[in-house]
């Protein structure tokens, strides 16, 4: 009985807790080697002892564990020869079941137990890697305290770069997440009508895709699936939450599914309308579908992004609707969405050089608002998700857009 503890200064600073099977990882093995494998050439090039990663996104994608921070840090070491993640003690067994490579559990009986843990696996001395994108001011500092003599390297921006191309399992993922994506667009429509509010229409989707999720991916958690649906004033901006607004006949609405999957991003976003359309609506909606559909050709390897996107302006221009486009054309997809990640090389607007290449994944999604008491009032968003092939892109969604398929009307 001696090493019962008797009081909260007996209790450990860090454990283990091996607690029930790991469960079936969301890649293979093979796959989640090789991002480690790639992840440790950078380290090698850039004389990097370890890596501490604290984003969600990147302890997802090099652990295939996806936390919930609840004001708690959490992280992932990588060294040469080991991987492992740091979770809160709150979590238990849960992280370690999850974990591709090891866990190492800290408590709160101390505090900055977290730090302590961090210098279980990493010696002081050395160069370490680090998210500069992620760490606030408070945690860079204390992580310079605990490790005095180790250089603090960022290597947020090249890890961000070697997540841009996705594996051909990643791509997989992605695109049953689009035709999940497309379930959920269906469940959208199924309740439209005059009468509902947005928020029940909304729920419908969500479920229809958690329903899907669960089934097609039976070993996958479920976190964080969402749906925003808005409409009339509510469509202004992309990513408005959804209210308890009730449609009318003649709204403009806005159709935003998001299933996630193990981390993973995907989106289905529509303009649709209830009932009837007026004329100038229409006009403004099909410039958008034409922008929308020349975007999706410009997507090709060997495009640049900025480029892709000051042709697109041209259009608008032309139909004298440049002035009411309101964000970049498209980003990129993997482990990201609303909470946590972005992938800002990747995207579809004037101020991005990088050059388009096979396995980038990227959406197509112009925009326009016109503002409320102008005709055709209101926010107009297509979006696709395409895979860049050797010689052009795929298309992952097959839900369908524009005037002649979003109209809904009451049976």
């Amino acid at each position: 009985m001696d090493d019962v503890p008797r009081s909260g200064s007996d209790l450990p600073d860090t454990k283990s807790i091996p607690n029930g099977d790991r469960v079936q990882g969301t890649f293979s093995e093979e796959e989640m080697d090789a991002r480690l494998s790639v992840l440790r050439e950078l380290m090698g090039r850039q004389g990097l002892d370890a890596v501490l990663f604290t984003s969600i996104h990147n302890v997802n994608y090099y652990s295939d564990f996806l936390y919930c921070s609840f004001g708690r840090p959490y992280g992932l070491v990588v060294t040469g020869e080991r991987s492992t993640s740091i979770s809160a003690n709150i979590d238990a067994g849960q992280p370690g079941r999850r974990t591709f490579g090891e866990n190492l559990v800290y408590t709160d009986w101390r505090r900055d137990n977290y730090l302590r843990a961090v210098q279980q696996l990493v010696p002081d001395g050395g160069r370490l890697g680090v998210e500069n994108d992620h760490l606030n001011l408070q945690s860079s500092l204390k992580l310079e305290a605990a490790f005095p003599d180790t250089e603090l390297v960022d290597v947020s921006v090249e890890c961000m770069r070697l997540r841009m191309v996705k594996s051909d399992e990643e791509v997989a993922l992605i695109r049953e997440g689009a035709r999940i994506a497309d379930l959920g667009g269906a469940a959208c429509v199924e309740v439209i009508g005059e009468g509902v509010p947005e928020h029940q229409v909304a729920l419908h989707s969500t479920q229809a895709m958690v329903n899907e999720i669960a089934r097609s991916f039976p070993h996958a958690e479920l976190m964080d699936t969402w749906t925003w649906f808005q409409s009339g004033v509510n469509t202004d901006g992309a990513h408005n939450p959804v209210t308890s607004r009730r449609l009318e006949r003649g709204d403009i609405l806005s159709l935003n599914c998001f299933p996630m999957i193990a981390g993973y991003y995907t989106a289905l976003e529509r303009t649709l309308f209830c009932e009837e359309a007026s004329e100038a609506h229409r006009r403004i909606w099909e410039v958008n579908c034409l922008v929308h559909d020349e975007g999706k050709r410009l997507l090709r390897p060997g495009a640049v992004c900025g480029e892709v996107a000051t042709a697109l302006n041209e259009i608008y221009a032309e139909h004298d609707l440049l002035r009411y486009r309101t964000f970049g054309y498209g980003h990129s997809f993997g482990v990201l969405c609303h909470y946590y990640g972005r992938e800002a090389g990747l995207e579809l607007r004037e101020d991005i050089d990088t050059v388009l290449e096979p396995n980038m994944v990227v959406s197509m999604e112009p925009m326009l608002m016109i503002p409320e008491g102008l005709p055709a009032a209101g926010g107009y968003r297509e979006h696709d998700i395409l895979v860049i092939t050797a010689d052009g892109n795929e298309n992952l969604t097959g839900f369908p857009y524009g005037p002649d398929h979003n109209i809904v009307r009451s049976a």
